[in-house]
């Protein structure tokens, strides 16, 4: 007898997942790809949207041939700050540009001489990210290819683009809109004026929310296909579903993301400054959220301290909590050098990191200069959970994702959060669950809002 299923697309910038879950949401299965990025019409690298379409498409074809399964339910998570634009036909126009290009000089002072800098940021709750900020991607298209902005029908947040391929169905959706877009004014609870003035909030279909979906005949039979959602607010909605008092959760990975769905007061233009912003929630609500790029800088220095110690790649996962060590640090006897070298140097990282007295060679082995790495990113963590914090005061801190494996990190972490309540989950399905549950327990999500 065929078992009943729920198939999940989790589509990151590096892998591209597909999933399968029981109705009960165990995971059943999972396929990992990577795909070659190509070059956009600049020459600069993007992921390849074509090979992406073939491949969510080929899945489908499979499972529906698959006579193990029925598909009950479809749903995608994906990286945010990226655009499908189509045209009348529903074909894309547009390559999905990478959200790293460069945003022109030229542009980015024609936009911040219209729109105060420090205003328009807080209400966007979007700090200045360049195209980062999703919006300014299609102002960019309107001013320097005004030619393909004139033949766009619609513009798709990649979740909803991916989902539009299953049902045929136009429309947006708040955790894509309200991710740093520069889009969302988040007092008015509407698009921004400049992007009524602009003409960009025609290019948008009409907004539903998070957990909708519609029934689409896929498979010979009716099928739920949800609308997709950011994998960020993916990744916080089964924590919001299970749990019933404040928290915050820390996401832990490439970025160190810190969400706070319970946040108090407004956001302020010092802590956008330090990469502090807002998101929208799965129910409409406001999300607090600090970040940081933890794992990237420690695979950084991982490389440099490997190759001045000649260790292979993994050694430090061998590296394990050493108390006199970790005393030092504690009182202050061992003082840290660290410097971090791939993160934007905000106001707080500044104050944090003064000089860069960062010096390898001053060490005599691997453990004292790793140490030293994990001291900066442990006090570089907690600074952005107080961020995210504000004026909050919930104690409740999970924790997810790969650092949890660290017991350094941890153990560190533990000594410079006294007060707090932290507690550790490796669920690495975090944003596939999430989307799972949007087509899957509409009704507990619903009542989150009441």
């Amino acid at each position: 007898m065929a078992i009943p299923v729920v198939a999940i697309f989790d589509i990151g910038k590096t892998n591209k997942k597909f999933f399968l879950f029981d109705m009960e949401l165990n995971e059943i299965s999972e396929e990992y790809v990577k795909f070659p990025t190509i070059t956009d019409e600049d020459g600069e690298e993007c992921d390849d949207l074509e090979k992406i379409v073939e491949w969510a498409k080929r899945k489908v074809d499979e499972l529906c041939n698959d006579a193990r399964y029925t598909v009950k339910a479809l749903n995608f998570s994906t990286y945010g700050a990226s655009f499908v634009s189509v045209d009348e036909e529903g074909k894309p126009i547009t390559p999905i540009y990478n959200y790293l290009k460069k945003f022109p000089d030229d542009l980015h002072q024609e936009f911040y001489s219209n729109y105060s800098e420090e205003e328009i940021n807080r209400v966007t709750a979007s700090p200045t990210l360049g195209m980062l900020n999703s919006g300014l991607q299609l102002l960019w298209l309107k001013r320097k290819r005004p030619t393909v902005f004139a033949k766009i029908k619609y513009s798709l947040h990649l979740p909803q683009y991916i989902s539009y391929l299953f049902t045929g169905e136009f429309v947006s959706e708040p955790t894509s809109i309200g991710c740093h877009t520069k889009l969302w004014d988040f007092p008015k609870k509407d698009y921004h004026d400049w992007v009524y003035k602009e003409g960009i909030a025609k290019k948008f279909p009409k907004t539903v929310p998070t957990t909708h979906y519609f029934h689409t005949n896929l498979c010979g039979q009716n099928v739920k296909v949800g609308v997709g959602i950011h994998d960020s607010s993916s990744a916080l909605a089964s924590y919001l579903l299970k749990l019933k008092e404040p928290f915050v959760l820390i996401s832990t990975g490439t970025w160190s993301i810190t969400l706070n769905p319970y946040p108090v007061g407004e956001l302020t233009f010092e802590e956008l400054q330090n990469d502090c912003l807002n998101f929208l929630s799965i129910t409409g609500g406001t999300v607090k959220a600090s970040r940081f790029l933890l794992g990237y800088e420690l695979d950084h220095q991982l490389e440099r301290l490997n190759k001045h110690f000649n260790k292979e790649a993994k050694f430090y996962k061998s590296v394990e909590p050493d108390e006199s060590l970790l005393k030092d640090f504690y009182s202050g006897q061992s003082e840290n050098c660290f410097y971090p070298q791939t993160m934007e140097r905000t106001p707080l990282i500044q104050e944090m990191f003064p000089e860069d007295r960062w010096d390898i060679g001053m060490y005599d082995t691997f453990e004292g200069a790793y140490y030293q790495v994990i001291w900066g990113l442990a006090r570089l963590q907690r600074a952005s959970l107080l961020l995210a914090l504000g004026k909050s005061k919930t104690k409740k801190v999970y924790i997810d994702g790969g650092f949890v494996h660290n017991q350094v990190f941890i153990k560190m972490l533990e000594k410079i959060l006294p007060g707090f309540e932290l507690k550790f989950s490796d669920f690495p399905l975090g944003s596939a669950y999430g989307a799972a549950l949007m087509v899957q327990a509409k009704e507990e999500i619903t009542n989150l809002d009441r």
